[in-house]
């Protein structure tokens, strides 16, 4: 059993990498080839109602008829308000992020900005100590820094002149930024301990949280595009490209859900990186871009990250009789 739970992690954290590393090409695509740019927010909030709409089908399947898909969806989505309240926490978080993360960029310099956000992995594994009550070997700790600085240098991109000179206030971003880390870490690990602390289904809770979701997703159109969104459409600059990109991006958060419920947030993190080399090497061969040194480096520290990581560790919590004879063997033979 063992062995099948563990090849069933690996294949959630290769499908979820492969999916998040498509993602980011096909988007980039999207962004340098299409002509008419489509609106993100929009984007965003599809991919809400499409993970609902997985969501509901996979639940009807685990259920196996309509009758018991209706009576869960009324026992533990409509008639159970608290729990919609306690799955709409991490989607309100993740938006303080985005925001806080938007004001960061705006008042500090881009490579700042990239060396100060990527505090959100040590930051995500330090709620892990602490929300969950987990412990992490000196070992673990190293390689979560060194992914830290790994991801950095992968995603480095030197500064340019520019003539522009606009008005930035290095205390509110970093302050922001602040905030965004922090959200980072504890939106996770929130949803990874009510994933946990309960015997509720994976597709139930993703259902709580993504219908909280589409109404944060709605508020952001509003308030970002309300605007261009009435004048032009909700869907405009849609391409079969663009919804190919959803599709990934909905596909992708409910592996990310799965890679949570059944390994941890610093895994995820780990994937997450990996994700990103592999989709700057497809980069290279699809649109030309070119390997840096600092990108070499970034992806070297990033695998060795992953390998040091993945490393088994004894468990020092408990200690054995016959260990303990042999430590004293060991220490009057020293």
């Amino acid at each position: 059993c063992k062995n099948v739970s563990l090849l069933f992690k690996l294949y959630c954290l290769t499908v979820m990498t492969l999916v998040a590393a498509t993602y980011t090409v096909a988007l980039r695509y999207t962004r340098t080839v299409e002509t008419e740019l489509y609106f993100s927010t929009t984007a965003v909030c599809i991919t809400e109602v499409i993970k609902l709409f997985l969501s509901v089908g996979i639940l009807a399947k685990e259920t196996g008829s309509l009758a018991r898909l209706i009576t869960s969806l009324k026992e533990n989505v409509f008639g159970s308000p608290t729990e919609l309240l306690k799955l709409s926490v991490p989607s309100l978080v993740y938006a303080l992020q985005n925001n806080m993360a938007f004001v960061a960029l705006s008042n500090l310099d881009a490579a700042v900005y990239q060396v100060t956000y990527q505090l959100k992995i040590p930051c995500t594994a330090l709620c892990t100590v602490l929300m969950l009550n987990r412990t992490l070997s000196k070992l673990q700790w190293f390689s979560v820094f060194m992914l830290c600085g790994g991801v950095t240098l992968v995603q480095w991109k030197p500064a340019q002149a520019t003539k522009v000179q606009v008005e930035q206030n290095p205390w509110l971003g970093f302050g922001a930024i602040a905030v965004a880390v922090l959200c980072s870490g504890f939106a996770g690990v929130y949803f990874e301990k009510v994933l946990k602390s309960s015997d509720t289904s994976l597709w139930v809770r993703n259902i709580q949280m993504y219908l909280s979701g589409i109404a944060v997703t709605l508020f952001g159109v509003y308030m970002s595009d309300g605007a261009q969104v009435l004048e032009k459409g909700f869907f405009y600059g849609y391409t079969y490209y663009v919804w190919f990109v959803i599709f990934l991006a909905s596909v992708g958060g409910l592996y990310t859900s799965v890679v949570v419920k059944y390994t941890d947030n610093i895994m995820k993190g780990f994937s997450a990186a990996a994700a990103i080399v592999l989709s700057t090497v497809a980069s290279v061969i699809l649109f030309g871009l070119q390997i840096t040194v600092t990108f070499s480096l970034g992806a070297l520290l990033v695998c060795i990250s992953i390998y040091l990581y993945g490393l088994p560790r004894q468990d020092t919590t408990k200690i054995q009789p016959s260990e303990t004879k042999s430590s004293k063997e060991r220490l009057a033979t020293v």
